[in-house]
């Protein structure tokens, strides 16, 4: 199919949204259904349907979704690569959408507010990672409420972006400045967060080295990020065939590692490496491209254990980590520094009657570099 529309900048297709007028009808805040594109069993092509919409509770707000980012753990979870999913399941944590009503004791939002809702929805609000901001990795009985393909606190099914509206509580909305469009600043609530928390975490900034391993969806946005804090960046990827992009968005550097000579040109040359895929690659061999203290950050998730030899932590008192998304502060601030530096997704813009092809075209990796869904046609 002949795709609709790609937009390549921050500048987007939506820069702002206009509020509804004073005297417009609010849409109905009971019950009800929304329409949405959802897989109704595993391994099953996504079909419009409906679901339920909750009420809009007290500290709730409506938001009519006007863009939802596809993340290849879309597929993952469709696919039950993860373990059992929930079904019908309607995926989408990268959503963009304006505020269309709001709960009575609602006090951070207004009809007509440009927000964005990630991968979380809820947590226990009370341990210590909570307090800290740390939502993501919440401790309390239960974790952290996924957007989509969990039960929430009242116990039903948790359903995502791949809808025209969602109910959600007013603390895990976030505000998309004006000067993000939404279409580019969806994939910012997944994959920008992804790669910003790390960035921020282990002081990507002046006089840092950082190499992004793999320029994809998440990529992409971490080679912006890096050089908009003033790091030196390199991305390493297994051909030479982005190139020309990876320069574009901002890397100083480019380089194959298919070619052995890669590893031994720049051992020992790195402060930070992301590595932002989920193939099966030999980590003690990227170990060595770090300089003493030097740290690997995992944000891809490999089907398989993640294995290093001892030797190439020792050899440099270097360290390999994990990172997980981001808490709602950290979310904003990454959201905030998007649109002062001009950073959004470089997307390519679908219809919902496209979803099946493009995740079949994410797993042969022919988007550059995220696909967005146009919720109006859902």
């Amino acid at each position: 199919m002949t795709n609709t529309t790609i937009a390549t900048s921050a500048t987007g297709t939506d820069a702002r949204t206009t509020t509804p007028p004073a005297d417009a009808p609010l849409p109905d805040t009971g019950a009800g259904r929304t329409a949405v594109y959802a897989a109704p069993a595993p391994r099953t092509p996504l079909e419009r349907s409906t679901v339920p919409r909750r009420a809009l509770g007290a500290h709730d707000i409506l938001i009519d979704i006007r863009y939802a980012g596809i993340c290849h753990s879309d597929i993952h979870q469709v696919d039950e690569d993860w373990g059992p999913g929930i079904f019908p399941m309607v995926p989408g944590h990268e959503i963009a959408g304006v505020v269309a009503a709001v709960g009575a004791g609602v006090s951070r939002w207004s009809v007509g507010d440009r927000v964005g809702v990630g991968c979380l929805v809820d947590s226990c609000r009370e341990c210590d990672n909570c307090r800290a901001g740390l939502q993501q990795y919440c401790t309390g009985e239960g974790g952290a409420v996924l957007t989509y393909n969990a039960r929430g606190r009242d116990g039903a099914p948790t359903y995502g972006g791949y809808a025209r509206q969602l109910v959600v509580d007013e603390q895990y909305a976030l505000r998309i400045p004006d000067a993000l469009a939404l279409d580019v600043a969806a994939p910012l609530l997944c994959a920008g967060i992804t790669l910003y928390s790390p960035l921020a975490h282990w002081g990507a900034g002046p006089g840092r080295k950082v190499a992004v391993v793999g320029l994809g969806g998440l990529g992409h946005l971490g080679v912006k990020m890096a050089r908009a804090k003033g790091a030196e960046v390199t991305v390493l990827s297994q051909s030479l065939r982005k190139r020309e992009d990876g320069l574009r968005l901002g890397a100083h550097d480019y380089r194959a590692t298919s070619d052995p000579a890669t590893f031994t040109e720049l051992a020992g040359r790195f402060d930070l490496i992301v590595n932002t895929v989920s193939a099966d690659l030999d980590l003690s061999a990227y170990l060595g491209l770090l300089r003493t203290d030097g740290t690997l950050v995992q944000v891809g998730a490999p089907e398989k254990p993640v294995a290093v030899g001892a030797h190439a932590l020792l050899t440099g008192r270097r360290s390999i980590a994990g990172s997980m998304i981001g808490g709602l502060p950290e979310t904003q601030e990454m959201l905030d520094f998007c649109a002062e530096h001009g950073i959004g997704a470089e997307i390519e813009l679908i219809r919902a009657d496209q979803i099946n092809e493009a995740y079949e075209r994410v797993l042969r990796s022919e988007v550059r570099y995220r696909f967005v869904i146009d919720a109006a046609t859902i």
